[in-house]
């Protein structure tokens, strides 16, 4: 059945593809958006649009009364900028303030059978070398890690009142529109491409497509609730990141960068870009959801067409 849907950050890379993946099975579409004008510039007249103030819930709360389902996407760029006290701050407010206005407004509407889809991120986990993480194991002890277990709480809060709560742990998402993949890119493009630290640490990855097809699969599956590893089920290495995306693009990829060239750069949140993550997708296989995307070779070759 058709539903209706309010989506928050609608306009980041996951938020696009999604809302437009939506729209084609026929969904009725309301984003919430801090710039409603953006919004319609990147897709036109084919939604309804709310302005969204996330820490004034009063001006938008009976805009969900109607909807069956409000997926969050909504938290200020990880790494857009270096990691300040006050970037970080703002990294943890854009999620924890936005999360607990969402939920608290879902429950003031009073509107029954609603499921809230919230993202997460694998940097829960923190970095944990080569253990094997699945969605019962415990969090890690970064910033990062913090950032996730408060914004996951926000969202769980909703289950105590009937709403069905999913958290979604996404790992690195690929893709040819933005992301951690264009930003491999321009090294290997000149020939001086390779893995991040000493290439040993996992590689928790998901293909555009896959993410945006997980989130329909959990929508539409009642029996899917609490976190969920969107990740894809074959594990990697940086290196072999690295030495994939070189034989597609014929180029080298021995030319390490060094954890030190990249704290000089990006500053503390070299940490989390370097963490080692051996994230399993478990809820997923066991509710037989079928990747498309599960050979790292051929995600890269279709992203990379």
């Amino acid at each position: 059945m058709n539903k209706k849907i309010a989506i928050t950050g609608a306009t980041g890379l996951i938020g696009i593809q999604l809302c437009n993946a939506l729209k084609t099975q026929g969904n009725e579409i309301t984003i919430l958006s801090r710039n409603v004008e953006s919004a319609k510039k990147i897709f036109g007249d084919k939604f309804s649009y709310i302005k969204w103030d996330y820490k004034n819930p009063i001006e938008w709360q009976e805009s969900l009364c109607n909807k069956d389902a409000v997926i969050h996407l909504a938290g200020a760029n990880l790494f857009a900028k270096r990691w300040t006290k006050n970037y970080k701050k703002e990294i943890l407010e854009s999620r924890h303030i936005s999360t607990k206005n969402l939920v608290t407004a879902l429950i003031n509407s009073k509107c029954k059978n609603k499921i809230l889809l919230s993202s997460s991120a694998v940097g829960y986990y923190g970095s944990r070398s080569d253990d094997v993480l699945y969605e019962n194991s415990g969090r890690g002890a970064d910033f990062l890690a913090n950032v996730c277990e408060v914004w996951e709480k926000e969202a769980e809060n909703a289950n105590k009142f009937g709403i069905r709560t999913v958290t979604l742990r996404q790992g690195i998402v690929l893709s040819s529109k933005g992301g951690a993949l264009t930003k491999f890119l321009p090294a290997f493009n000149f020939f001086v491409g390779g893995p991040l630290g000493n290439g040993k640490q996992w590689f928790p990855w998901i293909h555009i497509e896959d993410l945006t097809r997980i989130y329909l699969f959990i929508l539409n599956n009642l029996s899917i609730s609490g976190p969920v590893n969107a990740v894809s089920p074959k594990s990697i290495r940086m290196n072999e990141f690295a030495k994939t995306l070189g034989k597609i693009l014929k180029r080298p990829s021995v030319l390490k960068v060094p954890e030190f060239a990249l704290k000089m750069l990006v500053g503390e949140a070299a940490t989390s870009i370097l963490s080692s993550q051996r994230v399993v997708p478990q809820k997923l296989l066991d509710h037989n959801f079928k990747f498309k995307f599960d050979n790292l070779e051929e995600a890269l070759k279709d992203l990379l067409k």
